[in-house]
């Protein structure tokens, strides 16, 4: 009996430690700064936008170094329309992008392979006439020099076809009249989350970031508390 009941402790204990340790390790990293890089100037604006769970990266559709409507193209949204400009990338697991629109909707299976690794993901592109700054909205700057390397990690994430095209997933599963989604590299996990790809992607630009964060409350802190 007291083998069955030690058993049953470690089977109960042992998921509990190990979600404390995770969430214990998001915490601490989150709160360790990658400071930004020196930049020779801030012309170009950002945004780091928040659903509340999901960060996005909101740069300009088109400047003098790259037009992103060429690639991720208006009439791939439902409402075509040319007149936005702002577009906002985030980065996730496919099967919650276009099967979850709701918690409700969340299935076991969908949430183990995201956890695990083992579904593919998507690439969210959502087209903006304006952002307004606020909690969930806060405005960077940055150089041209430090944008090629965010321009170059965004497009490094797009799946594309043989051709190099970036590959439209055609779908009913669009938020809105403005957003349309495309196949990503990467697989969506515990440690690589669409938050962990953000903050990447703020490293990748030279930008204040985390050492690592699953959460969007991570790179939030950053911005908020150490400006």
């Amino acid at each position: 009996m007291k083998k069955v009941i030690k058993i049953i402790g470690w089977t109960i204990l042992t998921p509990v430690v190990l979600v404390a340790l995770y969430l214990s390790a998001a915490y601490v990293l989150s709160r360790i700064t990658v400071d930004k890089e020196p930049a020779s100037g801030d012309e170009i604006p950002l945004y780091i936008l928040t659903n509340g769970v999901h960060t996005d990266l909101v740069m300009p559709v088109r400047n003098s170094q790259i037009d992103w409507s060429k690639d991720v193209r208006f009439v791939n949204t439902r409402g075509k329309d040319t007149t936005a400009e702002w577009i906002a990338f985030g980065w996730g697991d496919k099967g919650f992008y276009l099967e979850t629109p709701t918690w409700a909707d969340l299935k076991f299976s969908t949430a183990f392979k995201a956890a695990t690794g083992l579904s593919s993901s998507a690439i969210h592109a959502t087209y903006y006439r304006t952002m307004r700054e606020g909690n969930d909205c806060i405005r960077l700057n940055i150089d041209s020099a430090h944008y090629a390397g965010l321009i170059s990690y965004i497009q490094g994430s797009f799946d594309r076809d043989d051709k190099g095209n970036v590959i439209h997933i055609v779908t009913d599963a669009n938020y809105g009249t403005t957003d349309a989604f495309y196949e990503a590299k990467g697989s969506y996990s515990l440690f690589h989350t669409c938050n962990t790809w953000a903050n990447s992607g703020l490293k990748s630009g030279g930008q204040k970031a985390c050492l690592w964060t699953p959460f969007d409350k991570g790179i939030f802190y950053q911005y908020k508390s150490r400006k």
